[in-house]
């Protein structure tokens, strides 16, 4: 397809273009030069020609001069010699003098004519060249030249008609004589194609001047580029290495020039950040080590703790209430101790990167109506009617059911115990490429600041508030996780006073790339909006 083929080579340009710093500076370098190497050699190009053409004026008109001179003077000579009678025989002889005195600059035909008004017997006839091309002296010419009071001239730029059928430029110079108190008008014509020719050939030589001296600036612009991009090119590509983790490339450096300094300083630079690196990375690989080996180790006498109190627990019955009391904080305690344990082993795993997904064909919708029904007792307890919403449409996605079910319960849980009593709406929607799970409460809500926190491990907007789902401050950090697993969105969106939603978005398909969501943020709600109006 040539549409389909001419659109990918005008992407491939741009994209080269936009890539490269070397054609665009070279391509930029060599439009503006062309530009001055333009302006400059069309203004010596037009200053030479005038120059040419006023000195070849010039050298014409004292030309022209001369002739009429010496044709004046014959005409005198001839009078006073055979009289007045024989005037008109010298006619033709005082021609050819005029022409034989202009010859040399390349006058090619003339014209002797009576000025108007003049008459007598002994005026000479109109006399020209053969062929001349009466149009070449034009009316207003020859009023110019009928108007001249001395022996001066007048010229006249024209085009002269070749047999070939071309034109070659020409200018026409007339004068006046007078003979025996006649007044004569004479016109000399003059190719002037020579100038022409040497014009242009001081065109062609500045254009091929200007594309050398083109040529010439972009290939010193090309070797100029060449040996400082050169070098900003090995150093963007060795800190694209430096960013893929091979923190043990360096910029070759040769010489002591700025180049060769700004290579030992990017050198330096590296060995910096290597060093940091490599602490770091040995401090978190231990700091994950000890969140796990404590976490396991842990985990065996709270097992012996937690049999402990549930048999305490379960005899609470017969114990005083003060006892009885503490068994059942101990029960719930241990409860949330074992949570804890649990989240701060996930959190590990994540950060040893040692997670793994076990994604399945899921109907996010009665995985949602599964969850709704798990917190339903909760929620009732505190006076917030949970309401799903499900517009209806594909729903169906590769997820990790787990892994999406604990994070409902987690922004469940958040909902309860910040919604106030008010009702807490859950939106399922999704599009052929997304699906997204929404769920918003109408209670306290977070200012901007702890919207930005929000995801923070440990971190609760108020900790002075009390929590009936007995939380870690890890349940959204975990969230957060498990959405970039599967290689999706976990957003808030919260104002005080008006609530807080938490809009869970999800590629269909495992490992594509989410572009939008199918829900807005936060979901519009009539139902609600019909209550607060």
């Amino acid at each position: 397809m040539p549409g389909f083929e001419w659109r990918v080579a005008v992407e491939r340009a741009v994209r080269l273009w936009r890539t490269s710093l070397q054609l665009r500076t070279i391509a930029i370098t060599l439009v503006l030069s062309g530009f001055a190497v333009a302006v400059i050699g069309g203004y010596m190009s037009v200053s030479v020609g005038a120059n040419l053409f006023d000195a070849r004026r010039d050298q014409l008109r004292g030309t022209t001069s001369n002739a009429a001179i010496i044709g004046q003077r014959f005409f005198d000579e001839a009078t006073e010699q055979l009289g007045a009678d024989d005037i008109d025989a010298t006619t033709t002889d005082a021609a050819d003098a005029i022409l034989n005195a202009a010859a040399s600059t390349g006058v090619t035909q003339f014209a002797l004519k009576r000025a108007p008004g003049e008459e007598g017997p002994r005026s000479p006839s109109d006399l020209q060249s053969p062929g001349l091309d009466p149009t070449l002296i034009s009316d207003d010419m020859r009023a110019a030249v009928q108007g001249l009071k001395e022996l001066r001239t007048v010229s006249q730029s024209v085009g002269l008609a070749q047999a070939d059928s071309t034109v070659e430029p020409g200018l026409v110079f007339g004068t006046v004589l007078d003979i025996r108190g006649s007044r004569y008008e004479l016109y000399l014509v003059y190719n002037i194609q020579d100038l022409q020719e040497s014009l242009g050939l001081v065109q062609r030589t500045l254009t091929l001047g200007g594309l050398a001296l083109i040529l010439l600036i972009g290939a010193v612009t090309f070797v100029v580029v060449r040996l400082v991009v050169g070098p900003v090119q090995l150093a963007a590509e060795t800190s694209q290495k430096l960013a893929a983790g091979q923190l043990e490339v360096r910029i070759p450096v040769k010489g002591d020039d700025v180049i060769a300094t700004l290579a030992r300083s990017f050198n330096g630079m590296a060995a910096s950040l290597q060093n940091q690196i490599t602490r770091l990375a040995a401090l978190s690989q231990v700091q994950q080590r000890f969140v796990s080996d404590v976490s396991h180790e842990l985990r065996t006498p709270l097992t012996t703790i937690r049999l402990a109190g549930d048999v305490l627990y379960d005899q609470r019955e017969t114990f005083s209430p003060s006892a009885a009391r503490t068994a059942e904080l101990l029960h719930t305690q241990v409860q949330r101790f074992e949570s804890l344990l649990a989240d701060l082993l996930e959190m590990s795993r994540y950060d040893a990167g040692a997670v793994d997904m076990e994604t399945e064909p899921t109907n996010l919708v009665y995985l949602v109506e599964d969850a709704i029904e798990s917190v339903a007792t909760l929620a009732e307890s505190k006076g917030s009617p949970l309401r799903m919403v499900a517009p209806g449409g594909y729903f169906e996605a590769e997820v990790d059911s787990r892994r999406i079910r604990r994070i409902l319960h987690n922004l469940l849980g958040n909902a309860i115990d910040h919604g106030e009593g008010h009702p807490i709406v859950v939106w399922v929607d999704s599009d052929t490429n997304a699906v997204a799970i929404a769920v918003r409460d109408y209670g306290v809500g977070m200012t901007s600041a702890a919207m930005e926190r929000v995801f923070d491990r440990f971190w609760r907007a108020d900790p002075s508030r009390q929590r009936v789902t007995g939380g870690t401050g890890l349940g959204l950090a975990i969230s957060l996780e498990d959405a970039a697993l599967h290689g999706g969105w976990l957003e808030v969106w919260s104002a005080p006073g008006e609530g807080s939603c938490f809009r869970l978005t999800l590629p269909r398909v495992r490992g594509a790339v989410l572009s939008s969501s199918p829900l807005a943020l936060p979901p519009e709600d009539p139902a609600q909006e019909a209550i607060n109006a």
